[in-house]
């Protein structure tokens, strides 16, 4: 998978990216915006992989102490995977990709990439660069940090518009939006929901959540304004990725219950992470 998903990064770099000098997010942007500014303003030609590698090599090692060395580890085989395909793979389909609008290469190419993204992600590493600090913000803040690192990319096309074209950055921004909310549809595990539940059989309701998904819940007593008899409310987050197996488990003990699922923003406290190693 990690194969796989370095050699589909490289793909999309060396066609989408090439045909219509496209700026992608993280350090990818970056390695490509200097390759550009080399070429034209100092004549010369810079390999793509020796700069790759310099650039990951600060978040690497952040994510090798505080992260897990297996992790961090797979991630620099995708790293270094993707650095020597983008430098020996030939450019492919550029003629092609070149007849198409800006607006398609733009989509195409940005679901390409949040789905090489996404592979690494579930076979346990990232695609290195800018995915090394957002699995560190995650991990360590329990926030989703994509639309930050995409707010950091911002940064670069500002430059590449300013040095370079204009509408080449617009487009380029299409590219990491594409990427973004893609990459935040294909993986969710660092996304969390709270489950408002309430129901007549709590403890079994509960039980069920803790075997799942190994998260704790609280209970609440009320009263159905409707019904006229005592309730009991579980309230309790769970992981995004944990819901679609969870609820109708929660049906079956209970086919009377209410679940409300609720996105949440932002979690402060003890929540259990499955550790990377």
């Amino acid at each position: 998978m990690l194969s796989i998903g370095a050699l589909l990064s490289a793909f999309t770099i060396r066609s989408f990216v090439y045909a219509q000098a496209l700026l992608p997010g993280g350090f990818t942007g970056l390695v490509l915006l200097v390759q550009e500014s080399c070429q034209r303003f100092g004549g010369f030609h810079i390999p793509f992989a020796p700069l790759y590698f310099v650039l990951n090599f600060v978040p690497a090692a952040i994510c090798f102490r505080y992260i897990g060395k297996r992790f961090t580890l797979y991630s620099l085989f995708v790293v270094v995977l993707t650095g020597l395909f983008a430098d020996w793979m030939p450019p492919m389909f550029i003629a092609e990709i070149r007849s198409f609008e800006p607006l398609l290469a733009s989509i195409f190419g940005g679901l390409l990439g949040a789905i090489s993204i996404s592979i690494c992600l579930h076979a346990d590493a990232t695609a290195g660069g800018t995915d090394f600090i957002a699995i560190f913000i995650s991990e360590k803040f329990r926030k989703d940090a994509w639309n930050y690192i995409f707010a950091g990319n911002c940064v670069i096309l500002a430059v590449g518009a300013y040095l370079f074209s204009l509408d080449k950055a617009l487009y380029s921004i299409i590219l990491q939006f594409v990427t973004t909310v893609t990459l935040g549809t294909l993986y969710r595990n660092y996304q969390q929901r709270t489950l408002i539940i309430i129901t007549n059989k709590p403890d079994e309701i509960y039980k069920t959540i803790n075997e799942m998904t190994h998260h704790g819940a609280t209970y609440f007593e009320g009263h159905g304004s409707y019904e006229k008899k005592s309730r009991t409310m579980l309230y309790s987050v769970v992981s995004a990725t944990q819901v679609k197996k969870l609820i109708p488990a929660l049906r079956k003990i209970d086919n009377e219950c209410f679940i409300n699922v609720l996105k949440t923003e932002q979690l402060n406290g003890k929540f259990i992470q499955t550790p990377r190693n």
